[in-house]
């Protein structure tokens, strides 16, 4: 059952998308080589615990972390680990959900850690992109099938591959709700868009195939061929006339 949320509620949505939101434009500036990613999840624990709220992966199905942390390869749900050591050239996507008042804010960013390759940086460009156009599909009477659609053409395209294992969802008083929303996909297609509508968009684009494996700790999820994938995510409300970005950050443009 897909949950077309109350004004009252999308106001709840709205503050809780803020703070996922404010959590990735503060640890920018702690993304660099020599860096953890034990001290990343730290530092985004303290932070969501200080502005009243509870980070929702922490717990969530038995995953031991406050965010999920993928470099490089990582595809998504990367452990943050003292272990994983930053280093010049990397990508990092972090991905911070929120839980305040109740309502969950669903957000991830792929960062460069310091200078990275161009190849590499086009990836992550087309990836952000792939989940921008996807949003401009979203509005009443569209279907959900529309936004993988976009992403496919927008991957393929450029000769990236699309994950098609995981996917976006509907968020609001449950971390993961209906509907699904899918990367890959055929315009015309699923669930219509209705006003009030919460979910997720947040493709996975890898440079090479496809493919994933995931690894023997259940969580970490890598491409089967090492090569490296990007990953983008924002929280969606479908509005009278369009949609609204809830987790857009300072950096970013309502429009695209």
């Amino acid at each position: 059952m897909i949950h077309i949320k109350s004004s009252r509620e999308i106001g709840l949505m709205r503050e809780t998308s803020r703070l996922a939101a404010s959590t990735l434009e503060m640890i920018e500036s702690h993304i660099k080589p020599g860096v953890s990613t034990e001290d990343l999840n730290k530092i985004c624990h303290d932070y969501i615990l200080k502005n009243g709220a509870y980070p929702s992966p922490l717990n969530y199905n038995g995953f031991p972390k406050s965010i999920c942390t993928s470099p490089n390869e990582v595809i998504c749900h990367g452990i943050p680990s003292e272990k994983v050591i930053l280093k010049d050239g990397d990508i990092l996507n972090i991905d911070v959900t929120t839980y305040l008042n109740k309502f969950h804010g669903d957000t991830n960013k792929t960062y460069f850690v310091g200078n990275v390759a161009p190849e590499i940086k086009n990836l992550v460009e087309i990836t952000y992109r792939c989940m921008r156009e996807a949003i401009n599909t979203v509005k009443p009477g569209g279907r959900i099938g529309d936004i993988g659609a976009i992403i496919q053409e927008v991957a393929h395209g450029h000769g990236f591959s699309v994950v098609e294992e995981y996917c976006g969802h509907g968020i609001g008083r449950e971390f993961h709700e209906e509907p699904q929303v899918v990367h890959v996909g055929k315009r015309g297609t699923g669930p219509e868009m209705k006003p009030g509508m919460t979910f997720t968009i947040e493709p996975m684009i890898n440079l090479g195939s496809r493919h994933c494996q995931l690894l023997s700790d259940d969580w970490t999820v890598i491409t089967k061929d090492k090569k490296w994938s990007a990953q983008f995510e924002h929280t969606i409300l479908v509005t009278e006339d369009g949609h609204d970005i809830l987790t857009l950050r300072s950096d970013e443009d309502a429009t695209f």
